[in-house]
């Protein structure tokens, strides 16, 4: 060995045995300060035990939750399948088929599971089997959370912001009253006020319809007709705009109950009230027009609730018609899907608002909440109004305050589940579909 090869060879030599020394040092440091494994902990996998649905009404809404329990004794997870229009199939879709396919696997394979749920039923999407997927979804994020000891938000990264900006809701069956309504909510701290003159459509405006008279129908069905609504809506927003200041920001929901054109009219015509958004103001199936409604209004637009499948928002998303993408965090089948629609709307410049109607779970509406506080790009969020009674079977709910949502910082979603509480609502005997609304001739209007 010549003597640059020896020193080369001893300087190696001495580098690697002080490596192995600290390498050494460094394996008793973190043997001295790994905790024991605690009592009661599973020591492999943790395995899912059972998925079932239960159903309750507290508030006389069909609340559907899902609980997922496991091999770790005393750890479970809750999720919300709430379709308040058709929750018996919901519940059958859990207990009869997703319980029997989750069982035996690992709580930990969020997407995995999901993927292959999604795939269990042959055919996609849909909200009966969106709706089952995502309490099972929802669960297991719930038990990732509480196994990380951390509220799911941090799981994504933390807190964007200190608690979720809300919009509140204002109607009245007339001017006046809607004016006292907005009032109301402003001097609860709301920023944000979706205004409504009457249900959706203002259906108190449309009288005598002809389908009734001839016998069209039933009775009880309800009467829209497009041009009064149409006429109500600028005044409505010249009266609020003038009488409420231009601090507060104003919503809007059309609710799909008009044509593609009208609907361009009518953004045309409230643009000069700067509205926040307007939202839905087209049906699903009227997708295709909302290049024609970009180019011809400035008006922010919201989209969505009625959405089951990415082929629904991706066009509208990558293709900017849209500025708020506004699903239903159930019927697009849990949070695992959400916070990639979070993500793939971030990089086109697409707030989120996500739909947080009272036929939403609290476990629901603290999903929504998790994910507004981690995401970049949250816009607003529809505010959440439990009663005493909902809070009785959901302790841990969502609270607002100053037109403000805050979760509750437990681990998990942070919403727990009195099951002896539920039993006591049990789902009403109507079975909670929605009456048909016409014009008046009786054609059927959407949604």
């Amino acid at each position: 060995m010549n003597r640059r090869h020896w020193f080369t060879h001893l300087g190696l030599g001495t580098a690697g045995a002080a490596f192995g020394m600290l390498a050494a040092g460094r394996g008793e440091a973190q043997a001295a300060e790994s905790p024991e494994p605690k009592a009661g902990k599973a020591s492999g996998p943790v395995k899912i035990t059972r998925v079932r649905a239960i159903a309750t009404a507290p508030q006389k809404t069909r609340l559907v939750v899902v609980r997922v329990d496991t091999s770790e004794p005393g750890l479970y997870g809750l999720g919300c399948a709430t379709f308040n229009q058709r929750p018996l199939p919901v519940v059958s879709a859990v207990n009869d088929y997703l319980d029997p396919f989750a069982r035996g696997r690992d709580v930990d394979n969020i997407e995995d599971l999901w993927q292959n749920a999604y795939t269990s039923s042959y055919w996609r999407n849909g909200p009966v089997l969106n709706c089952a997927l995502c309490g099972l979804d929802q669960a297991l994020w719930d038990i990732k959370g509480k196994r990380a000891g951390m509220p799911v938000y941090q799981l994504l990264g933390g807190k964007s912001r200190f608690a979720v900006d809300c919009y509140g809701h204002a109607s009245g069956r007339d001017l006046k009253e809607l004016e006292e309504s907005v009032q109301k909510l402003m001097a609860e701290g709301f920023r944000h006020v979706r205004i409504q003159l009457g249900a959706y459509g203002s259906p108190q405006l449309s009288t005598n319809p002809a389908f009734r008279a001839n016998g069209f129908g039933l009775p009880k069905d309800q009467h829209m007709d497009v041009a009064p609504y149409l006429k109500s809506v600028p005044r409505m927003f010249e009266k609020i705009r003038g009488s409420c200041g231009e601090d507060v920001e104003l919503l809007h929901d059309v609710h799909e109950r008009i044509e593609p054109v009208d609907a361009i009219r009518l953004l045309k015509e409230v643009e000069r009230y700067r509205p926040f958004f307007i939202e839905d103001p087209l049906s699903p199936e009227d997708n295709a027009y909302f290049h024609r409604l970009r180019e011809a209004s400035a008006v922010p637009i919201a989209m969505g609730e009625l959405f089951n499948s990415p082929q629904e928002w991706i066009p509208l998303i990558k293709d900017r018609l849209i500025d708020f993408i506004r699903v239903h965090l159930s019927q697009t089948g849990g949070f695992t899907v959400m916070r990639k629609v979070a993500a793939l709307a971030e990089w086109f410049n697409v707030r989120t608002a996500w739909h947080g109607p009272g036929d939403l779970s609290p476990v629901g509406h603290a999903a929504n909440a998790h994910l507004d506080l981690a995401i970049h790009n949250f816009g607003i969020q529809e505010v959440f109004h439990p009663s005493d009674t909902l809070l009785e079977v959901f302790p841990g709910s969502p609270t607002v305050k100053g037109g403000y949502m805050f979760v509750n910082e437990a681990p998990g979603f942070g919403v727990d589940f009195n099951e002896e509480a539920a039993k006591k609502f049990p789902l009403p005997e109507n079975p909670g579909f929605w009456e048909p609304v016409r014009r008046r001739d009786g054609t059927a209007v959407r949604p």
